[in-house]
């Protein structure tokens, strides 16, 4: 009994550490595009960072991952967006919210003709 408990937890173990983290990537804040950044702080307390993400025709965002959280759109467009599902384009509007229970990664590029504007709300 005592030796298969043991199998089983590094078993398991070893499952697990083999599983690529989403901290292998960059966070929204770090990851950028083509060395520059994207997202800046706007605030970050004890219970909340919100960040302001910034893409112009043409820019994207380098594969990352995001932890929950609530986005608004104050200014739209289209992006192409590649994640664990494909490749998919998206109308992005003005004025639009969502919530994410979280994203193990993505990477996206505004494929739009307008500069769109996002900022993102984590609890933390």
């Amino acid at each position: 009994m005592k030796l298969y408990t043991i199998s089983k937890i590094l078993f398991i173990t070893s499952i697990l550490l083999s599983c690529k983290s989403s901290t292998d990537l960059p966070d929204p804040l770090n990851a950028g595009w083509k060395g520059k950044t994207v997202c800046d702080l706007v605030e970050e307390n004890k219970t909340l960072r919100v960040l302001k993400c910034t893409f112009a025709p043409g820019v994207g965002h380098e594969r990352h991952f995001h932890a929950p959280h609530f986005g608004y759109t104050l200014s739209g467009s289209t992006f192409r967006i590649k994640d664990t599902t494909g490749t998919r384009e998206v109308n992005v509007p003005t004025g639009s919210s969502f919530y994410s229970k979280g994203t193990i990664w993505h990477e996206v590029i505004n494929v739009g003709d307008s500069t769109a504007i996002f900022l993102i709300m984590e609890p933390k």
